[in-house]
């Protein structure tokens, strides 16, 4: 029930506040400040990050660079903090601008500072992971730090070497590359935060579907309670006295109030208009002041096929068009806007089903998900689009058309793009021109004017380029 049109968006919305937001490695820049200790300190940390690198088995980007070759250990070797570190772009900045004589210095000593730290207790406890993370490779590293390299006798003799050399500012540059290796942690909690509001987004949307049908329920009681009231008023009339209740106790009313799926549901997620008696009020009167409420009451009783017929009309004409039913789930919930027309047109359906069951079938709410693929699609599009950003962002920067600056995208046509080329790539079942339709339609609802045109031209040539290096193997017509 909740299709791959509304994942897309989903995955599209918290992929962009993800990225737009996420800091993998925080590096600290050059610190404004004459104190000794500060400025070595900032020395320590560059040649910490450079060496962390060199024992991985990562060279350094450093000109002038003059390091033997060292046997670095597998499990070592393949850790990816140095990976990392090497590919982000502050870093690669910051370390160009130092000098190439500080990391030489640690020639004698880096295969024995190696070996140290395979012998350690934390590169043991690291061997006894499986199925690492990156998180597990940088906990490795801040412990070897701490316990290892701060404590080397050898590292500190390279350092006081340096005439700037401070014990205060040597302890302070480990800390300082202690603290941006633990940074981290804060992208990890990001991201898996992002998955976990993905989810939380798409189990709110299906709460919109259900609340839908409450707000049915809730309408009747708001009649119901008018004309309680009427009927208790001194000198009632006849008509109040004697109300005709097809409104308030239609089959399809009776119907959801006995159906045990639907109450049990509504009453586990807390859904309820009742907290909104503006809005009830206001499309209550808006219904009764309707021609087809009129129709509905002067007739022949209704049957249940017509009570959905009707009620069918009501959300269609009055209910879902209607400024304050968007100001309402504002409030009620961050999702609720965008998924309105989508929920809204499953409601529909479901009602049209419902009047086809007949009288005596069940009501028969839309599952969740079509299926098990369906209900993986997204989090497994959001953790593909994660994992090979920058790869996919390669591919958009070197078909941006020479008039367009790459640093001046707009974020969201970035986003779009990275999620499409992640769903093209690894979804096989999923044809191409569905794929790009789906994300230009996307770029039309939610970015520039001129996005929906740009994202289909700059797809259509990764696309080609893809298809033509082997890397894509589905037809693009």
């Amino acid at each position: 029930m909740i299709n791959r049109i509304l994942i897309r968006i989903k995955v599209v919305q918290i992929l962009y506040s993800y990225l737009l937001s996420r800091s993998e490695f925080k590096i600290e820049v050059a610190p404004e400040t004459t104190s000794r200790d500060r400025k070595f300190a900032y020395a320590v940390y560059l040649d910490m990050m450079q060496l962390l690198l060199e024992l991985s088995g990562v060279k350094t980007p450093i000109q002038g660079r003059q390091l033997p070759q060292i046997a670095v250990e597998k499990r070592l070797a393949s850790n990816r903090v140095a990976h990392a570190l090497a590919d982000n772009d502050t870093f690669k900045a910051v370390v160009l601008k130092a000098s190439a004589d500080d990391i030489n210095a640690f020639a004698p000593i880096m295969q024995s500072l190696h070996d140290k730290i395979v012998a350690s207790v934390a590169f043991a406890d690291f061997k006894k992971v499986r199925n690492h993370q990156l998180a597990n490779d940088v906990k490795m590293w801040a412990l070897v730090l701490k316990t290892t390299i701060a404590k080397d006798r050898s590292v500190e003799e390279v350092m006081r070497a340096n005439p700037e050399f401070t014990m205060a500012g040597f302890r302070r540059g480990i800390d300082m590359l202690v603290h941006t290796l633990e940074s981290f942690n804060d992208s990890r909690s990001a991201y898996t935060n992002a998955r976990r509001e993905l989810e939380q987004s798409l189990d709110k949307a299906y709460d919109l579907y259900h609340a839908m049908f409450a707000l049915i329920l809730d309408l009747a009681a708001e009649q119901e309670m008018r004309l309680e009231t009427a009927r208790n008023k001194y000198l009632a009339t006849d008509d109040e006295l004697n109300p005709d209740m097809r409104f308030v106790n239609g089959p399809l009313v009776q119907r959801l109030r006995a159906d045990e799926y639907f109450c049990d549901y509504i009453k586990s997620h807390d859904i309820t208009w009742q907290d909104q008696p503006a809005l009830l009020r206001s499309l209550l009167d808006s219904i009764l002041a309707s021609e087809m409420y009129r129709d509905y009451m002067s007739g022949d009783p209704v049957s249940f096929d017509g009570d959905c017929a009707f009620w069918r009309d009501v959300l269609r004409l009055i209910i879902l068009p209607s400024d304050e039913l968007a100001d309402a789930i504002e409030e009620k919930s961050v999702y609720w806007n965008d998924d309105l027309h989508i929920m809204g047109t499953f409601v529909l359906k479901t009602l049209r089903q419902f009047g086809q069951g007949g009288e005596d079938a069940p009501l028969t709410f839309l599952p969740k998900y079509k299926d098990d693929e369906d209900a993986e699609f997204g989090d497994r599009l959001f953790a593909l689009a994660v994992e090979h950003r920058e790869e996919y962002r390669s591919y958009i920067d070197s078909f941006v058309n020479s008039s367009w600056d790459p640093d001046r995208l707009a974020f969201m046509d970035i986003v779009l793009m990275i999620s499409a080329i992640a769903e093209m790539v690894n979804f096989p079942a999923i044809p191409i021109p569905v794929s790009m339709n789906e994300y230009v339609e996307i770029a039309n609802m939610y970015s520039t004017d001129r996005s929906g045109a740009f994202i289909n031209g700059t797809l259509y040539s990764i696309v080609n380029k893809l298809k033509a290096d082997g890397k894509l193997l589905k037809a693009i017509d």
